[in-house]
């Protein structure tokens, strides 16, 4: 075989191989998205039964924002904390399904041992560190997280998802600064939805281009179109690879919109038919799905496949939600620091 033969096979080879590389990828990226999905709308109809009670704040939408963040990380060494719109958060991490839906049902088998419900989803040994209820509460929180991870020298990076509505929170921009003076490796990012609760972030923002307000801080600051998971992931990996070899902070807001209410008390009359129809268009799930096949990547047997994969593992968490039993009367006593 000649050299130019030679190199001509390698070349082959490295294609052939990145090929791949990007068909595992997409159908990672595609399999949590539908799992986080369908998981959603069984807790939708739940909560519809009273299985589920107190607050639920749902994802449908959203999901190319969370598991294409998550698939860029190496959660051995890398942490992530979202807000109260945890769900998809947790499934993008590896958190299975049946302990999350039973957390929902306020069962003793939930990943929170049915105390945290909802909004407080938790998972130390995959350094998802919640799930926070109150808007803005938890990013101090993640600033403290990447204080620690700077001081252990790890190489790890912080994730910190918000909503719009937390721009506006004193805890943000305070902890921002403290962020860029210390050289803290936290990621923000803003889930921009567009609505906090039911106002238009327009209504209430001086500045609508919110990379501008984490630009103003002296960070690297970007915004990605969040109802697209490869943009999202490659966009969070090139961020990421930065800091880690700055150690340094960053931001990062993602465009994207959610389908249903702000929470299941919510009927979203706020907003017109067509401007759902709009971002319906561009539904994270369609639009990834259409770019496999035309990749060759997926054809819509394999979809179905799938699909009735993840339903099927969706309906075995609620079998199991089910028959998981009510935390004991003594444990009202138990987990208390004070």
């Amino acid at each position: 075989m000649s050299n130019e033969q030679r190199a001509d096979s390698k070349a082959n080879n490295n294609s052939a191989m990145q090929r791949d590389q990007s068909k595992s990828l997409q159908l990672r990226l595609l399999k949590k998205m539908l799992l986080i999905r369908r998981f959603e709308e069984a807790a939708a109809r739940m909560y519809g039964l009273q299985k589920i009670g107190g607050f639920c704040h749902l994802y449908i939408g959203q999901e190319a924002a969370a598991v294409g963040v998550i698939e860029a990380l190496d959660l051995k060494r890398d942490y992530v904390l979202t807000a109260y719109r945890d769900h998809g958060t947790a499934i993008a991490c590896g958190m299975e399904s049946g302990p999350l839906m039973a957390e929902l049902y306020g069962k003793e088998s939930g990943c929170s041992k049915g105390k945290g419900g909802s909004m407080h989803f938790f998972d130390k040994k995959r350094h998802f560190l919640g799930g926070n209820g109150i808007v803005g509460a938890h990013i101090p929180l993640a600033g403290g997280v990447a204080m620690a991870v700077k001081y252990n020298k790890s190489g790890g990076v912080v994730i910190c998802f918000f909503g719009d509505g937390a721009i506006h929170q004193g805890s943000f921009h305070e902890t921002l600064n403290m962020a860029a003076i210390w050289n803290l490796p936290v990621l923000y990012i803003c889930e921009n939805n567009r609505y906090g609760m039911g106002t238009d972030f327009r209504r209430v923002s001086s500045v609508t281009d919110f990379k501008a307000v984490g630009g103003g801080y002296g960070i690297e600051s970007k915004s990605a179109n969040g109802m697209d998971a490869a943009e999202v992931y490659n966009t969070t990996l090139e961020i990421t690879e930065k800091m880690r070899a700055k150690n340094a902070p960053a931001f990062l807001e993602l465009q994207t919109y959610r389908y249903k209410g702000h929470s299941m008390s919510d009927p979203g009359r706020y907003r017109s038919r067509e401007e759902l129809d709009h971002y319906k268009e561009q539904d994270p799930i369609t639009l990834l799905r259409f770019t496999m096949e035309k990749s060759g990547f997926v054809d819509e047997e394999q979809f179905k496949k799938m699909d009735s994969e993840v339903k099927k593992e969706v309906e075995t968490a609620i079998k199991f939600a089910e028959e998981s039993r009510e935390p004991p009367v003594k444990s009202l006593y138990e987990d208390v620091l004070a």
